[in-house]
């Protein structure tokens, strides 16, 4: 009997041990909860109290703490007009902070306002974002283009729906400069053939640099576009185009720093022209030559039908 109550006891006692430690656990559990709630007081605020506390962080330039606020007044109320600034002003945030992936999301985040909200006052500053979202991440002249084609294509619908928008001026240069970014690409590329191409490829730079002129005929390395052109054209052996894109380059932009390189072409061009000459006038001496000898040689068929060797009276 003793060894049994002895054993029970034991029992009793690990039991009791168990159920301290699972007091605790609780205990600790609940503390952690407490001071997960303590900490992250912003599930306790309002749409209106995100939302101003959200515009307080976008002042201090503290995007990312903006941003949990802003997404919250806008998760709060959605379709308030609270939850509409906020949406916006978070969009915002994104921009501001930079980095190619919160451009991206900046763009998705405008364009959702747009789907929500497609006749608020706010619209055409929206699509005036996506568009600066789209141009900041464009790439170098060297690169792809992909995204200054596209960043071009959002300011082109923002004049196209929103005419009268105040953003249509600061639109229009965006797009002038944007325009520029891709006749520098055709640049860029014209260039490298000339360089690096030998004269098999200098069709394809001269392409490059018409192709420029036709569609982009403000671009503000016009100069630079002009003496390329040119010395494409006299490694193609074209000598006398050579000197007419020289000569549109001295007309039209008589300070150039490209006109001494210009220079350079236009003799390398001349010698051509002037050797051009010479064979062209080497071959039509020999070709009349030529004929002048067959014609020496060739005999005389002609004969008087009237006479056959005899007289006749």
């Amino acid at each position: 009997m003793i060894k049994i109550s002895a054993k029970k006891h034991t029992t009793c006692k690990v039991l009791h041990n168990s159920l301290l430690q699972l007091l605790v656990a609780l205990a600790a559990l609940g503390g952690l909860v407490g001071c997960v709630e303590r900490e992250d007081p912003l599930l306790l605020l309002s749409a209106d109290e995100a939302l101003t506390q959200g515009k307080s962080f976008l002042e201090q330039e503290k995007y990312f703490k903006a941003r949990r606020h802003l997404i919250h007044a806008f998760e709060v109320e959605p379709n308030s007009r609270t939850g509409r600034e906020a949406l916006l002003l978070a969009a915002d945030a994104l921009y501001l902070q930079g980095g190619t992936d919160n451009f991206i999301k900046c763009e998705a985040k405008y364009r959702d306002f747009l789907n929500r909200f497609p006749t608020s006052d706010k619209a055409d500053y929206a699509q005036y974002k996506i568009a600066a979202c789209l141009a900041a991440r464009s790439e170098r002249p060297d690169r792809d283009q992909k995204m200054t084609h596209a960043a071009i294509d959002a300011l082109e619908e923002l004049l196209r729906l929103y005419p009268t928008s105040e953003y249509v001026t600061d639109a229009r240069q965006q797009m002038r400069e944007l325009t520029d970014q891709l006749a520098g690409h055709e640049l860029v590329v014209g260039k490298f053939y000339n360089r690096y191409g030998g004269v098999g490829i200098c069709p394809a730079a001269i392409a490059r640099f018409e192709y420029l002129q036709e569609n982009y005929p403000q671009f503000a390395g016009m100069d630079e576009v002009l003496v390329e052109l040119a010395l494409a054209y006299e490694r193609c052996l074209k000598p006398g185009d050579a000197a007419e894109t020289i000569e549109d380059l001295r007309r039209r932009f008589p300070e150039s720093e490209y006109l001494a390189e210009a220079a350079k072409i236009e003799e390398k061009a001349a010698a051509a022209r002037l050797s051009q000459i010479e064979r062209a006038a080497e071959q039509a001496i020999a070709e009349a030559k030529a004929k002048a000898k067959a014609g020496a040689e060739e005999p005389d068929d002609g004969q008087d039908s009237s006479s056959d060797g005899t007289d006749q009276d």
